[in-house]
Order: C-alpha cells, then sequence, then structure tokens
C-alpha cells in the first residue's frame, strides 16, 4: 500500500469524489444530526472544506496533481456551455422589466461595492487591501466577485485569469461563503414577511401570478426521462464546444497580445485580455449562448444543468485540496470588505425596488442570482412558490452569461481602487 501522502491522481480524484458523495449523501438527510448541521452549514463549504483537511493533514499531496488542471480546463467550460445551453433571452425578457432591473441592480451592485469597500477599508487599515504581485488583496477579491455574479465557475475563471496566490485562496472562501450566506439568511427571513414588505415597496404582485403559470407551463413541456442517445448529446455539445472554445480562444489570445502593447506589457492595467483561459471562458459562454437559440435548449429536459453542476462540483473539490487551512484567518479585517461590500448591494437592491416598485420576489431572487448562482437562486425562488424555482435557474443562468464580464470590471476597479 502506498504511504501517505497519496500523489497519484487516481487516487486523489477517488478521494476527492468521496468527499462529495460523504456532503451530497448526508445533506440529503433532513432529520437528526444532519438536517441540523445543514441547516448551519452550507453543502458547498463543506465541499470545499473537507478536501482542503485531507491535503492540511497530509492524506493527499496536490503538488504534483493535474487534477486541477483538468478540471479548470475541461469540465469548468463544459459546465459554462452546459448552464448556459438552455438560457431563453426571451423568456427572461418576457418575465418583465422589473426582474431584470433588479438582477442587473444586484450585478451592479457586486461590480461597484468591491473597488468601495476596499476604499472605505483602506482608510483604517491599509495593510488589510494591501499585497504585491500574486498575493496582491484585489486578486483574491476578484474570485469573489466572479462568484457573487456568476458562481463557481466565474470564480474559478477569476483565480486563473489574476492569477491568486492559492495558499492564500481559503481566506477568500471563508469571506464569500460567511457573508453570502449571512445575507441569504436575511432573504430567507425576509420571504416569511412578504406581504408586510411588498406594502412597504407599493408592489404590483399581479405579476408574480402570471410568473407561476409561464414557468409551470415551462417547466411541464421540457420534462423528460432521459435516454443514452440525450447523454451522450450532451457529451457532445459539451466537449466539442470545450475544444473550439480552446482553438479560438489561444488563437484569439495571441492575437491580441501580438497587437497590441496594453496587452502585452504585464504592467499594464489590461494585460490580462491576453490570457488563453479568459477567452477559453468567454468562448464557451458564447457557444452555450449560441445553442440555446437551436433545438439543443431543450436538453435541458434531459439534465443539461444538472451534469454542468456536477463539474462545478468536482472543480470546487479540486479548489479545495489547494487551500492551507492554516492562513484561513491570517486577515480578518478581509471579512470586514465582505460584509461592506453585500452590504452596498443589498443597500442598492432596497433602494432600487423602491423607485420601481418591485416586488420582494424579484430583489430576493435577483440578489441570489448574483450572490448564490444556480446554488441558491432556485431555492429562494422555490420559498415563494415552488412553481417559481426554473425562474431563479433562469436568472442564475443569466448571472454566468455577464459573470466573467462583470467580474472582470469590478477586478479591474479594485485594483484602482488599492492604488490610491
Amino acid at each position: 500500500m502506498d504511504q501517505l501522502p497519496f500523489t497519484q491522481d487516481t487516487v486523489i480524484f477517488g478521494l476527492l469524489c468521496l468527499c462529495l458523495g460523504f456532503v451530497f449523501y448526508t445533506s440529503s438527510i433532513k432529520t437528526g444530526f444532519w438536517g441540523k448541521f445543514y441547516r448551519i452549514v452550507p453543502t458547498v463549504l463543506m465541499c470545499y472544506l473537507l478536501p482542503a483537511i485531507l491535503a492540511s493533514l497530509g492524506i493527499i499531496d496536490e503538488s504534483s496533481s493535474n487534477t486541477y488542471y483538468v478540471a479548470s480546463r475541461y469540465l469548468l467550460p463544459a459546465a459554462l456551455i452546459l448552464m448556459t445551453l438552455s438560457i431563453d433571452l426571451k423568456a427572461i425578457m418576457n418575465l418583465g422589466s422589473k426582474a431584470l432591473v433588479m438582477f442587473l441592480t444586484g450585478t451592479v451592485g457586486i461590480v461597484i461595492g468591491g473597488p468601495i469597500a476596499i476604499l472605505i477599508v483602506s482608510i483604517f487599515s491599509p495593510e488589510t487591501v494591501g499585497g504585491v504581485g500574486t498575493d496582491a488583496v484585489w486578486r483574491g477579491l476578484a474570485t469573489i466577485a466572479g462568484s457573487w455574479i456568476g458562481g463557481g465557475a466565474n470564480q474559478a475563471a477569476m483565480l486563473e485569469v489574476f492569477e491568486y496566490n492559492q495558499e492564500n485562496y481559503g481566506g477568500m472562501v471563508l469571506i464569500d461563503i460567511v457573508v453570502a450566506n449571512l445575507w441569504l439568511a436575511v432573504i430567507l427571513l425576509g420571504v416569511g414577511k412578504t406581504e408586510k414588505i411588498d406594502r412597504w415597496l407599493k408592489a404590483d404582485t399581479s405579476s408574480i401570478e402570471e410568473l407561476k403559470l409561464k414557468v409551470s407551463t415551462y417547466t411541464e413541456k421540457i420534462a423528460r426521462v432521459t435516454s443514452l442517445k440525450d447523454f451522450i448529446m450532451l457529451l457532445f455539445f459539451a466537449f466539442v464546444g470545450v475544444g473550439i472554445a480552446h482553438l479560438v480562444g489561444h488563437h484569439f489570445a495571441g492575437f491580441l497580445q501580438n497587437n497590441f502593447e496594453v496587452v502585452r506589457n504585464p504592467q499594464k492595467i489590461l494585460s490580462s485580455l491576453g490570457s488563453e483561459f479568459l477567452w477559453m471562458v468567454v468562448f464557451a459562454t458564447a457557444i452555450g449562448i449560441g445553442l440555446s437559440f437551436t433545438k439543443a435548449k431543450n436538453y435541458e429536459g434531459a439534465g443539461a444543468s444538472k451534469i454542468g453542476s456536477i463539474f462545478i462540483y468536482i472543480l470546487v473539490a479540486t479548489i479545495g485540496m489547494k487551500m492551507d487551512l492554516g492562513k484561513v484567518l491570517d486577515n480578518p479585517g478581509l471579512i470586514a470588505i465582505g460584509l461592506i461590500w453585500i452590504t452596498i448591494h443589498a443597500g442598492l437592491l432596497i433602494l432600487m425596488a423602491k423607485i420601481i416598485k418591485a416586488p420582494f420576489f424579484f430583489l430576493a431572487v435577483g440578489s441570489q442570482a448574483n450572490v448564490g448562482g444556480a446554488a441558491s437562486a432556485p431555492i429562494v425562488a422555490a420559498e415563494f412558490h415552488p412553481s417559481l424555482t426554473s425562474v431563479g435557474i433562469l436568472l442564475a443562468v443569466f448571472g454566468y452569461v455577464v459573470g466573467t464580464a462583470g467580474a472582470y470590471l469590478c477586478a479591474l476597479l479594485m485594483e484602482v481602487a488599492s492604488n490610491v
């Protein structure tokens, strides 16, 4: 038997899958200890922590492992394609302008909230927002921007594009999980007082009833029993798309580097536009959107987004095993940045809801489609009515579309704010 730590990718991947299986099995138990445990500890946090614990205890050694590379280069773009394949831009427009306005307001809140939070914290704790090179705090915060606009896929994209020191990544994951879930708890508390909040907002809720009817009809229309052909076709869409995204992304990044000094010079603010990884993510998303205008979108009924979610959770586990838990609390001041950041996001949403008299449903789901993504937006939507779950998914998928661009812009603004 091999001595610890395990270094073989086959063994490491097996242990990562063991972690994921354990988390999802225990989280499905709604009674007793596990039921209480997962009401406090988010599932996604456990998917990060268990691999991190294995690495921190010396059970696995990721230093020579290729599992993260495979997950980030193959499974991540495949997930983006499968999760945007079903997006219905027309259906999103049909949700009404208020739904889109609240979603985009949430996005703007994240984009401007990060740099504003950095500026505020730098006044009384400049060391908290400092760092140089790959240790620069703004690079780590860029991963939070990716998570809070698009979700795990965009978070991983920002981690790769801005090359943040992954040994310090645990602290960023902690801020992401803790702050995002505090805000989720506030929203879920608000769901129980929806009528009172809607009265305060002076909102017209008749559109919610129309939404329930539309979504119920759409869900019934695409649902089907998945066949072997369906799974093969999903692999076809996903990995042919991955190949195209890599090919085009490689040549496009090369073109930019060869023709533009602002991209070629690593000291310039737009130098990250030369990242092959960034353009691979962008083109993978574009392929998914393109497929959504064809009959391929009906494969959502065969489980396209579920398979995409599997790929994302594998990626989450590979990122988790690169975390050094000993450094998680090295910079507790970062929690202040996170809290200020989410407060700006929340305040902007409340202000806009009051101005346009949007129902609390649009505020809650619009926010979680950004901050929680596909993991929590459907949960929040279902809290209002089970038939509205797909609305959360629809807006969360839209978050994947704008996530990379929004997080990228936020990161550039945070870099500027860090150097003020």
